[in-house]
């Protein structure tokens, strides 16, 4: 027996503990619950500038400039987005305590389908902008719908979520960053 026969025999058991380390991974990260808790490194540094058009006002132009003097929560959605749908009535009670704008940020959808979507389940946003090619997305760091930022007064990023809000992540984070944004002198 060669060397070169007794290593090939080697390579088929070689490539069997390869994949049992990578199912052992990856059964891994399906239990652990922070699998979804990806640090934005946005954080703590300035929102990326944008000018983009509000979907109820053609012509109109927002930039980030223009959001700047109070803080803001910016929520990325979309009428294709089935989560999106998910997060809208949490959003809703949320925005409707009105303790904060809640400004959308309607991500790579035609226009006729974000203004439908918006009629049917209603509108919880103070203003919609529209991200109709995904170039200010890449720019935020965003990779899917429903993402959501809190963004402080001077245009600082101050919080981070991926996927959709629930009342239990609006209480434990987002409430507690806005209390920290309003406990600052």
């Amino acid at each position: 027996m060669t060397a070169r026969t007794s290593l090939s025999r080697w390579i088929p058991l070689a490539v069997v503990a390869a994949l049992g380390v990578l199912l052992a991974a990856g059964v891994w990260l399906s239990r652990n619950p922070d699998r979804d808790a990806l640090p934005s490194p946005l954080v703590g540094k300035p929102a990326p500038a944008f000018k983009l058009p509000v979907l109820h006002e053609a012509g109109r132009l927002v930039s980030s400039a223009d959001l700047r003097g109070a803080p803001y929560v910016l929520n990325v959605w979309g009428s294709w987005c089935p989560a999106c749908r998910d997060e809208h009535p949490v959003l809703t009670r949320f925005a409707e305590t009105k303790r904060v704008r809640v400004i959308g940020f309607n991500w790579k959808d035609e226009h006729a389908d974000a203004l439908r979507w918006l009629e049917q389940f209603g509108n919880p946003y103070w203003m919609v902008l529209v991200d109709y090619d995904g170039q200010v997305a890449i720019d935020w760091g965003i990779y899917g719908a429903p993402e959501t930022f809190l963004v402080d007064a001077d245009g600082v990023v101050r919080w981070k979520h991926v996927g959709p809000l629930t009342d239990a992540k609006i209480a434990g984070e987002l409430v507690p960053a806005l209390e920290r944004l309003e406990a600052r002198p």
